[in-house]
């Protein structure tokens, strides 16, 4: 049986397309500093109105992801 121990961040992706893009953004620039990403939990989901229309969402996630 495998053990892990998990480091975990938060962070905020933003999207004009819709709340999987600013998901997929955040893990996308994420991993480029970052390797081992192994989860991630949606903590918080907001978004930007403009003249009576949704403009962006930001989605706030941990990521979590396992030490070497």
């Amino acid at each position: 049986m495998s053990h892990h121990t998990y480091k975990h961040i938060e962070l905020t992706g933003s999207s004009d397309q819709g709340i999987e893009d600013a998901v997929s953004n955040a893990i996308t620039k994420a991993s480029e500093s970052l390797h081992g990403m192994r989860w991630f939990e949606v903590t918080d989901t907001r978004g930007h109105i403009e003249h009576g229309r949704v403009a962006h969402w930001q989605v706030t996630i941990k990521v979590g992801f396992t030490l070497d």
